[in-house]
């Protein structure tokens, strides 16, 4: 079982950063692929980033891509997601994910991962 908790987020404006955080509970977080999604009102979560269980792999939505990096700290069990020149698309609430896996696999739909975390909300202002 993996409890997960996100924070970090708020509001910004347009082109401002925000860095989001997400702390993993238990013993095994290294066993685990972690993701983020987003979802806005009415809409389907959606991929954004995800990073294998050794940090040596990661995948990232078209939409996010050159400006999301995501990391994660093992010894800490928490992973990031670095938020740079936000637009006021990126806002909805985010969430972490888990999947147990220590492979290469780097899982994208929501349907692949185990445990999620609650959201947080991440509002960018034109």
């Amino acid at each position: 079982q993996v409890q997960l908790v996100e924070s970090g987020g708020g509001l910004v404006q347009t082109g401002d950063s925000l860095r989001l955080s997400c702390a993993a509970s238990g013993r095994t977080f290294s066993s685990y692929a972690m993701g983020w999604f987003r979802q806005t009102p009415g809409q389907d979560r959606e991929f954004v980033a995800t990073i294998s269980w050794s940090g040596d792999s990661r995948y990232y939505a078209e939409s996010v891509k050159g400006r999301f990096t995501i990391s994660r700290d093992n010894a800490k069990n928490t992973v990031a997601l670095q938020m740079n020149s936000l637009k006021p698309e990126d806002t909805a609430v985010y969430s972490c994910a888990a999947r147990r896996s220590r492979t290469v696999i780097l899982p994208t739909k929501t349907s692949e991962y185990d445990y999620w975390g609650q959201g947080t909300q991440v509002t960018v202002s034109s």
